[in-house]
């Protein structure tokens, strides 16, 4: 760094010896200083960004994230360094993202407070089907697996009554797959399916009830969804 300074000075010794304006090198300096300021404005806010980050600790090594403005980026903390902090996928894909998405965007700590999570899972079946029922079996399901939380266990909500089907969400808290819920879910979803397969348990599909009227001289079709 020194060196660089002390060649700029000698440089400029050696052109006022020369006799050349400096006035228009001054402008020309001020108008790179400008520029490089711009362009510095990003590093500097990361650098800064960083600083935050390290004194109150949103994020740390080893915290599952999610960044909603970024597509709904997920991975693990891997790194945290002075310009950008380094995620792990579950593709094990290394992503460098700078420190200011942390500090003025969205961020979503799955480890903050607790490494219990809870996930919710839509169940639909048909109109047939008795509620009680299909509580107790999606209850039975999510005791069953081993990943799911007893203490606090699972519940579930009769959600809505949709166009053709019952809704219910299955709630359950896990420790062990908050890196991978989806695995979670697609397990509990095959038990369900083959629990509900095994009961008689039928599941809902789009459909059409089609009325036909009978009038005198002809005969009207009344569809109705």
């Amino acid at each position: 760094m020194f060196r660089y300074v002390f060649l700029f000075i000698g440089l400029i010794i050696v052109i006022q010896s020369t006799g050349i304006d400096l006035s228009a090198l001054t402008v020309l300096a001020g108008a790179l200083g400008v520029g490089i300021g711009f362009g510095l404005q990003s590093i500097t806010n990361n650098f800064i960004s960083g600083i935050i980050i390290l004194f109150e600790r949103p994020i740390k090594v080893g915290d599952r994230v999610e960044l909603p403005e970024l597509d709904n980026l997920a991975g693990d903390v891997m790194n945290i360094s002075a310009r950008s902090t380094t995620i792990i996928t579950n593709d094990n894909i290394a992503i460098l993202i700078p420190n200011s998405k942390f500090v003025s965007d969205t961020v979503i700590n799955w480890s903050y407070n607790d490494a219990n999570v809870r996930f919710k899972i839509p169940v639909g079946v048909s109109y047939k089907e008795d509620p009680e029922v299909v509580r107790d079996i999606l209850l039975e399901v999510a005791n069953k697996h081993p990943g799911v939380l007893k203490h606090p266990g699972a519940d579930v909500l009769f959600d809505e009554h949709a166009d053709s089907s019952l809704n219910f969400i299955l709630r359950v808290f896990t420790t062990d797959y908050t890196r991978t819920p989806h695995i979670l879910k697609s397990q509990l979803y095959f038990e369900i399916f083959k629990e509900f397969k095994n009961k008689g348990i039928e599941l809902p599909f789009p459909q059409r009830d089609v009325y036909i009227k009978q009038f005198e001289g002809g005969a009207s079709i009344d569809i109705k969804p």
